[in-house]
């Protein structure tokens, strides 16, 4: 009977939680649902008191006045190829030195792995004039090179696959090692098909994180072709008689690529996240 009572009380718990989960995920969509409607009113009913939860006439014309009057699509291309590039190198290079940290045996290993992850802790802002002054003595200022090797010395990338690399059987490479593979060979075909949901998770932060990164794409890129869709869209906001309705819309067309990211490599990414979490 107390068994019962006890699985009972659970189902209460259980089905209680869940509507406080579903009411919490609503409130987390609502800015998303209020800054799409809102790109579809006029911008005299964006600021309407009380407000229109849903449009009373729906236009298109601020997306269409967003690639007619500004370069969005060029803003757009900038910042998924610098986002992309980016992230790519920081996989390619973090996995490599993650792997070493975790699996080769080399003199001060521990200590330059600990000097490393230690920059994790100085703020992006603090080196961002003796950066800019590097990018502009190699003459990158303006270029996508400026926007996207800063990126890559990130040490974030390296914890991160550490730890996942850590959890790797170490018999797996010392069979591959019997076999006669070379060290390459097990990184490649063996360790790095077993961290696929590190990467896919290393894949969407550092992903999300170069895309939001306005302070350092704002200095770089200068001109207005070289501009990111999010300091684009910034550039929206500097109206002294502001259309509300436009720059939601500008606002949307900057999230809709971290959705569609975001979707993609979302099981990756929560397998990445809970990895380790459960012990057998």
């Amino acid at each position: 009977m107390a068994k019962i009572k006890n699985k009972k009380k659970l189902e209460k718990f259980d089905i209680v939680s869940n509507i406080f989960i579903f009411l919490f995920a609503l409130l987390n969509l609502f800015p998303l649902y209020w800054l799409f409607t809102s790109s579809l009113k006029n911008s005299s009913d964006v600021v309407k008191m009380p407000p229109d939860w849903w449009p009373t006439s729906i236009t298109f014309s601020n997306y269409m006045d967003i690639f007619r009057d500004q370069p969005a699509l060029k803003w757009a291309f900038n910042s998924m190829y610098v986002s992309g590039l980016s992230t790519i190198i920081v996989i390619s290079i973090g996995s490599m030195a993650a792997y070493a940290f975790s699996k080769i045996e080399f003199k001060g290993r521990n200590v330059i792995y600990i000097v490393f992850v230690s920059s994790l802790m100085i703020p992006k802002e603090i080196m961002i004039v003796p950066l800019f002054r590097i990018i502009q003595d190699f003459g990158m200022v303006n270029t996508y090179n400026g926007m996207i090797w800063p990126n890559v010395a990130a040490a974030f990338g390296v914890f991160l696959l550490k730890g996942f690399f850590d959890t790797t059987p170490a018999a797996l490479r010392e069979a591959a090692r019997i076999d006669g593979a070379s060290e390459w060979k097990i990184f490649t075909r063996i360790m790095l098909p077993i961290i696929k949901p590190g990467i896919g998770a290393l894949f969407i932060l550092n992903f999300v994180q170069v895309w939001n990164d306005y302070l350092w794409q704002l200095v770089v890129g200068q001109e207005k072709g070289m501009k990111t869709l999010m300091v684009g869209t910034a550039t929206l906001m500097q109206d002294l008689n502001p259309n509300f309705a436009y720059k939601m819309a500008g606002a949307t067309v900057a999230a809709i690529p971290m959705l569609v990211i975001f979707l993609l490599f979302q099981r990756f990414f929560t397998s990445g996240m809970t990895a380790g979490a459960v012990k057998e």
